[in-house]
């Protein structure tokens, strides 16, 4: 798989097959991932994969405590009607997918909480940095991950973002043994093989058009 098919292939997958996720596999994915651009070569990031009994216990914890203010705000973008008709094209792609009407309001929530297990995916990574890092090292961290998710497409693996844990943030904190005052946590990240027949993980996705992103100056 070259980079073109990985980064076109790549989307947030929400249905997982049980297959489960070798270690090594992993362990060379996050092996070449270190790689990443690093601003002044801070490599802020950090992270656990749990998988198996203590993935389990953790989603445990999750599902049966309520969510948490989350410590940053992924949501601002809403306020501008761009950014938020863009929100909503994605939000009609996934649950016409699944067949969930606008007004079934408990059948979208439900499919929400799917997060709280990440859709049952055999792995999960959960992403972590100390809070004296800044805007940079946020971008340096978003860097790292969009080459984790390429290389897991290499292993013809897949992901799905998830900064909805960041709901669940001193639950995961405690799990995983981490200083609540050094460590902002981030996002989980769903790790695993995508349920090809899922309705789900097959809808048409939107980008906005590259001329409305990009001006190309100077050029013949």
């Amino acid at each position: 798989m070259n980079v073109t098919e990985a980064v076109t292939s790549r989307r947030s997958v929400r249905q997982f097959t049980d297959q489960p996720v070798e270690l090594e596999t992993i362990r060379r994915v996050m092996d070449t991932a270190r790689w990443a651009a690093s601003g002044c070569n801070f490599q802020p990031w950090e992270a656990t994969v749990l998988t198996g009994q203590p993935l389990a216990d953790l989603q445990a914890k999750i599902t049966t405590t309520p969510p948490q203010a989350a410590e940053y705000d992924w949501n601002a973008p809403g306020q501008e009607d761009a950014y938020k008709a863009r929100l909503h094209a994605v939000s009609k792609g996934m649950f016409g997918a699944m067949e969930i009407a606008r007004e079934d309001k408990e059948g979208r929530m439900k499919a929400m909480m799917r997060n709280a297990t990440s859709f049952d995916a055999p792995a999960v990574m959960f992403v972590y940095f100390p809070r004296l890092m800044k805007e940079a090292q946020w971008s340096d961290t978003g860097m790292w991950l969009q080459s984790v998710a390429l290389l897991l497409r290499e292993e013809g693996l897949d992901s799905c973002f998830q900064e909805y844990m960041a709901y669940y943030a001193d639950v995961i904190r405690d799990h995983l043994g981490l200083d609540h005052e050094r460590y902002m946590f981030f996002c989980g990240m769903a790790i695993g093989y995508r349920d090809e027949d899922a309705p789900v993980n097959c809808y048409e996705r939107e980008r906005v058009p590259l001329d409305e992103h990009v001006k190309f100056v100077g050029f013949e």
